[in-house]
């Protein structure tokens, strides 16, 4: 097994890090890794370019504003990376957006640590292709066999699910809302987890970025189910800006929202960490979506039922 001292810039990688069993070799981490809890003392070794707790719409502008002039969302701190002298150092090339990007990370290295780092970088689209980032991360650290370990108990989890719906024909539609305003549905492997757990994505195609829609086109789709899993939000923070969705014109008519099928889930926890828990997120919306055949344990924490 490898004896590197590892820095993850990515919350999944962290996670994938510490259910492989190598938590001890961690000696960094970003500003948005935060679980397991016990990773929170490592030292930070990133920041967002833009102010914690703005709107929506404020987050939307800083993004596009810092990217169309050609400016990093985040900064790392290259002094503290270099003290720290990590031999592997995980990132990602997925979005700019959601993570240090791994030409930060690339120039970073080259200029301070003589890019003796390995770098591993994730770009998963799929469910398949997280697991395929599981046994990346393994592979770097020599860690094969644990991979395959974690890799078959997250697989027999989905497979529980699948199994269960197996002769259930109906697949209810849903919205999965990933972000308020500007309104985005969710894509990447998000449409493959709602398939698993026996729903049907509208507006959003398999293994492709997430996309801009218009709120006409949710109503014309007039989804059986909305779930509201903004990018980075808990349900506390989304609650604090429904209204946004609330006051759309003709909201209420949906057929959602009349049969009292609105969610809330903790998009930033679950859905947006393409890690180990993302089958946690699978579970999640079988639970929503068939609640008559799920009852996983998440509603509360991961998920909330919101009533208008």
């Amino acid at each position: 097994m490898s004896d590197h001292r590892i820095l993850s810039l990515l919350p999944a990688a962290t996670e994938i890090v510490c259910a492989l069993g190598f938590e001890e070799k961690l000696v960094g981490r970003s500003h948005e890794c935060d679980y397991p809890q016990t990773v929170k003392h490592l030292p930070i070794c990133s920041e967002a370019n833009f102010p914690d707790n703005l709107s929506s719409a404020a987050i939307d502008k800083n993004v596009k504003d810092l990217l169309n002039n050609a400016l990093s969302i985040y900064t790392i701190n290259r002094e503290l990376i270099k003290n720290l002298a990590p031999g592997i150092v995980i990132t990602q090339a997925q979005c700019e957006v959601c993570a240090v990007s791994l030409n930060e990370v690339e120039s970073a290295l080259n200029v301070d640590l003589n890019n003796t780092a390995k770098i591993v970088s994730l770009q998963p689209n799929s469910l398949g292709e997280i697991y395929n980032n599981i046994r990346e991360v393994a592979a770097a650290l020599g860690a094969e066999a644990n991979a395959e370990q974690l890799i078959e108990e997250l697989d027999e989890r989905v497979g529980i699910i699948r199994h269960k719906l197996k002769f259930i024909e109906t697949k209810p539609s849903i919205a999965c809302i990933e972000w308020l305003e500007p309104l985005m549905v969710s894509c990447n492997w998000i449409p493959e987890l709602v398939n698993i757990a026996g729903g049907t994505s509208i507006l959003a195609e398999p293994g492709k970025h997430s996309p801009f829609v218009q709120w006409t086109d949710i109503q014309q789709a007039d989804p059986d189910i909305i779930l509201v899993m903004p990018c980075g939000f808990s349900i506390e923070r989304t609650i604090k800006e429904i209204h946004l969705l609330l006051q759309l014109s003709g909201f209420a008519d949906l057929k959602a929202v009349k049969n009292n099928r609105l969610y809330i889930a903790d998009g930033n926890q679950y859905f947006n960490r393409p890690g180990p828990r993302i089958v946690d997120s699978i579970e999640i919306l079988a639970e929503i979506i068939n609640p008559k055949q799920f009852i996983f344990g998440y509603e509360g924490n991961g998920w909330v039922k919101f009533t208008l």
